[in-house]
């Protein structure tokens, strides 16, 4: 059986690991020069790395457990605290974080060099598994559509299905080099900042802002946010600090699958970075798909266990993104954000371990394992 997986995000690749894992033979279509992604870094909660461990994915050293870090206001003033014993008590292990290009090196390195393709953009996708790119022509058993938030396999499928919609925030995040700087979320009004260690003494930050879509300046600015914000905005190069209006596909689709092809990743269910879910939904898409067809016979059989299982988990996974932002970074009023201080005041550090729960203590299907050689 033979799958084309269109796009080598995070999604794609996973996608790709997880079908050459159950037998497939895979194709990977990624229209950029070469696999890569953004220099920021990504949090991996429990979800995501049970995932992982499905695929067969090891991050080694380059993953970073997440210690006792909190909540603070723009001065520094201690809000509520991340009990990380807690946190690993109820999950069975840390919350994790990692640089984007590692977790896609980890992904690529797993699929058989010679299903990777670079520099090859699709032009047509077909329910009946034909994909067109330059002057090739190829026919797949299965197709991934895993590209990206403005998918144009998406747009072909559902033509009249809304566009991505703007959250009402803007976002610039980098990657400095700050050795021990500890894990924070900081809240003022219509704005987050948040600080993730990653390996090697570099610091993955991220700024959201309320803001008009493409009328943000183009440099964040530190001025009144305690240390070490100050510090890792310095520390960043301006041309290394990305800058995006935040999209999420604000009409869930009707499905993630038409004929043959399968939709994955941000291309079913874009979704604004609130609950740090969006790669990690693209990994649970992609070990359920993997086990779908591992399962099946049939491939319209095994799509129809995909979007079955996928949809309404990742579906609300969207609403509670967009509720939590509601709720949090993106609170304006005055009387609103000094409430929510009030509240998350009054819990106890052990209530880190239980919020969104219900989301990071989901357990991926079980892939097959790969036969262990015989002893002579």
């Amino acid at each position: 059986m033979h799958a084309i997986v269109v796009g080598g995000g995070i999604g794609g690749l996973a996608a790709a690991v997880g079908l050459h894992r159950v037998g497939w033979t895979v194709t990977v279509l990624e229209k950029a020069p070469e696999f890569g992604d953004v220099g920021a870094g990504i949090s991996l909660w429990p979800n995501a790395q049970r995932c992982l461990d499905e695929l067969g994915v090891d991050l080694g050293e380059h993953l970073a457990p997440q210690h006792d870090g909190g909540i603070r206001d723009r001065r520094g003033r201690r809000i509520a605290r991340f009990d990380s014993a807690a946190f690993s008590r109820r999950h069975g292990r840390p919350l994790g974080a990692i640089h984007r290009r590692d977790l896609i090196a980890a992904l690529r390195a797993a699929v058989p060099a010679g299903s990777l393709e670079t520099g090859a953009e699709v032009t047509e996708v077909r329910e009946d598994g034909l994909v067109r790119y330059g002057d090739t022509e190829l026919r797949a058993d299965l197709v991934v559509a895993a590209d990206g938030i403005h998918s144009r396999v998406r747009h072909a499928l559902f033509p009249r299905h809304p566009e991505p919609v703007y959250s009402g925030s803007t976002a610039y995040r980098g990657v400095a080099h700050l050795p021990g700087t500890r894990l924070s979320t900081s809240f003022d009004r219509g704005t987050e900042v948040g600080v993730l260690p990653l390996t090697g003494g570099d610091v993955y930050w991220w700024i959201c802002s309320v803001s008009e879509p493409g009328r943000s300046p183009e440099k964040p600015e530190a001025d009144g946010w305690h240390d070490p914000i100050p510090a890792l905005l310095a520390a960043t190069p301006p041309e290394a600090v990305l800058h995006h209006d935040l999209y999420h596909l604000g009409t869930p689709l009707p499905a993630y699958t038409r004929g043959r092809i399968a939709l994955l990743g941000d291309a079913a269910h874009a979704m604004p970075p609130f609950l740090g879910q969006g790669g990690c939904q693209a990994l649970e898409d992609a070990v359920v798909l993997a086990h779908a067809v591992s399962t099946q016979d049939n491939v319209n059989v095994a799509l129809a266990i995909y979007d079955r299982i996928r949809r309404p988990r990742s579906q609300k996974v969207v609403r509670e993104s967009v509720r939590m932002g509601r709720l949090g970074p993106q609170l304006t009023n005055p009387i609103a954000a000094g409430l929510r201080t009030a509240v998350l005041k009054c819990l106890p550090a052990t209530a880190s371990a239980r919020v969104g729960a219900g989301i990071t203590g989901w357990v991926p299907p079980r892939l097959p394992r790969p036969a262990r050689p015989r002893t002579p």
